[in-house]
């Protein structure tokens, strides 16, 4: 199931009405329970005609005989409807609790998928705190307001309605003027209301931040440690605390006002209505069961008042949420499959890539070019490796080979847009899924999950048998290590593979690119956490691997270590965005160049 917001892009959903396209698809739900809340509403409004009955009816009969009788059969009628009140009010909970459960759980599913299909632009000004607290603090926010708040909000909005429309029919003279007064309340109470929003919505940006702190520094705690940081990380996360508690102690005091004011403005008001009442039936004009109606249909409305008081904060405060999750919702990612995208075909071999007068700037850093006029083919089968100093571009060529990025349109080189081809498509042309569905990456820091090393081998492939995982292991220079854990490969890895050391967490992810048996695959540093030993054999097994699968692959590779790349077929030399050597590792010593400089370092080190 898809959602989609139909307010414009600029700006972000302004109200509620941001859960429309969450609420829609249960309308059925909806309907039934908007039934049962008016049914229970109206046995609460069938209370008062009761009470004023049993008052003007049964108690003014001249024999006891009679009124014993009238009594009885009153209380009956009574009971049934309570006995109406308690079922049809226990359905609506149920029918409401379960549409609060499901819309937050839809809420939560969209905005988490919305997210990791966001290109690393969307991250480089996020911080995962933020999104977080956006998934949990403030959905949990919603789903108050849809399973309980908004139903009490209706549920006593229609009592309330239902009692003023018997106030005014039963005392038009009176309730007249009593609403028209009720109109000064509300302009108030709609100004305190904005007021409540604006905090509200401050409030969760500064749990937001706190959040981003912690998430930021549990996931480095052993460098918080080594650095004796701990006492700094928390002050810092006491100040944003801090930050969060003033915010919502504003937030508070200002709702607090609002409820006050509207409790006790619409109490003044009603028992002014009601002491005219009560004039009335000293006058004659209304009989004693007449006031009894009036009594309870004024605390009916001066329940409903306070508890709308109450619910309307809380519907303030989830708009504040809401709005931040549509705002989330309504980002769109710079990179995206296109409408129509152009299949790949599959042709049992390395891929051919092209990259042609590609230039880039990432959006961070628009004053700097990471690339410049670069134009670069790797044929199918060739191993390529990129070697030249840190921050030459050998990164940004990954990530726009995958489309994190698209290649900047507005700064061609030569006069010719730059662009990057698999087997000579525009990759900008293919779905963003079969583009990297061709591609087998080993970053240099390797990504483990929360889970068994099977399935963290078998990440890139899930239909991946036992054999085929063991056999990727043992390419990989794995399964020794795997194999003696107490679990064996179903040994649960830990967090981000805290259990196993830089090197292992490394073959692992050799392990799942091998496994996933792409036609085009990437190597970042892939042997930088290895001993030398390990390196060694790894290199030969990732060697042995290119050319002996089924598939021949294309390979490229970005080398510090130039020892790593001295057998590739072709070494590219980069500096400051642009290609400055080419050739083999011999050639290139012998053109005593760039390269030979970053060997002679090397070698001589």
């Amino acid at each position: 199931m898809s959602y989609s917001t139909s307010q414009p892009l600029p700006g972000a959903p302004r109200s509620l009405t941001g859960l429309l396209p969450f609420l829609r698809p249960y309308r059925g739900k909806i309907t039934l329970a908007l039934l049962f809340l008016i049914l229970a509403a109206a046995a609460t409004l069938a209370f008062p005609l009761a009470l004023r009955t049993l008052i003007d009816g049964s108690l003014a009969g001249s024999e006891r005989g009679a009124q014993a009788l009238a009594l009885r059969g009153h209380f009956w009628a009574l009971f049934v409807v309570a006995v109406m009140l308690g079922v049809f009010s226990s359905a609506r909970f149920y029918l409401v609790s379960w549409l609060g459960e499901r819309v937050t759980a839809d809420l939560r599913n969209a905005v988490y998928a919305h997210v990791l299909r966001q290109s690393p632009q969307f991250f480089e000004t996020t911080q995962t705190g933020e999104v977080l607290s956006r998934l949990t603090t403030d959905t949990t926010l919603v789903q108050t307001v849809v399973g309980s708040s908004l139903s009490m909000g209706l549920r006593n909005a229609v009592v309330g309605l239902g009692a003023i429309i018997m106030l005014v029919w039963t005392n038009p003279r009176v309730m007249a003027l009593v609403l028209l007064m009720l109109v000064a309340v509300v302009l108030p109470a709609l100004w305190i209301g904005r007021r409540v929003r604006r905090l509200s919505r401050a409030s969760q940006d500064r749990v937001a931040d706190s959040s981003a702190i912690a998430a930021e520094i549990l996931n480095a705690v052993p460098v918080v440690q080594s650095y004796t940081a701990a006492r700094y990380e928390t002050r810092r996360f006491n100040q944003a605390t801090q930050n969060a508690f003033e915010t919502a102690v504003r937030r508070s005091r200002a709702r607090a006002a609002l409820v006050a004011f509207i409790i006790i403005a619409n109490a003044g008001l009603l028992l002014w209505g009601l002491y005219r009442g009560t004039q009335a039936v000293i006058d004659g004009q209304l009989s004693a069961g007449h006031l009894g109606q009036t009594v309870v249909y004024v605390m009916l409305l001066a329940g409903a008042a306070a508890v709308l008081g109450e619910v309307y904060g809380d519907l303030l405060r989830a708009a504040g949420a809401t709005e931040r999750l549509m705002e989330l919702l309504a980002s769109q990612s710079p990179v995206a499959s296109p409408a129509h995208p152009t299949p790949l075909p599959h042709t049992g071999r390395g891929l051919r890539v092209t990259f042609e007068h590609v230039c880039f700037h990432y959006p961070s850093r628009p004053a700097q070019a990471a690339l410049q006029g670069f134009s670069l083919e790797l044929h199918p089968g060739e191993t390529v490796a990129l070697v030249g100093a840190s921050g030459a571009g050998k990164t940004t060529v990954f990530q726009l080979l995958q489309r994190f990025y698209d290649v900047d349109t507005s700064t061609p080189a030569a006069g010719l847009p730059g662009r990057i081809c698999l087997d000579g498509i525009d990759i900008r042309h293919l779905a963003l899924d079969d583009l990297r569905g061709q591609i087998g990456t080993v970053p240099q820091d390797a990504v483990i999950f929360s889970a068994s090393a099977r399935d963290n081998i078998r990440y890139g492939r899930p239909d991946a048998t036992d054999e085929e995982v063991v056999a990727a292991a043992r390419d990989a220079f794995a399964h020794d290590f795997l194999q003696v854990l107490p679990e064996g490969y179903d040994t649960f890895l830990g967090e981000r593979g805290v259990r196993l050391s830089g090197g292992q967490r490394q073959r692992i992810a050799i392990a799942r690119a091998i496994l996933k048996n792409a036609p085009l695959l990437l190597l970042d540093e892939a042997t930088s956490a290895l001993d030398a030993e390990s390196e060694r054999v790894v290199q030969a097994a990732l060697d042995s691997a290119m050319r002996q699968q089924a598939i021949q692959r294309t390979t490229l590779v970005i080398a510090h270590r130039l020892a790593t790349v001295q057998n590739a077929d072709r070494i590219v030399v980069l500096e400051h965005g642009r290609i400055v050597e080419q050739g083999r590792h011999t050639e290139l010593l012998a053109h005593n160049g760039v390269y030979a400089r970053l060997a002679e370092l090397q070698f001589t080190t």
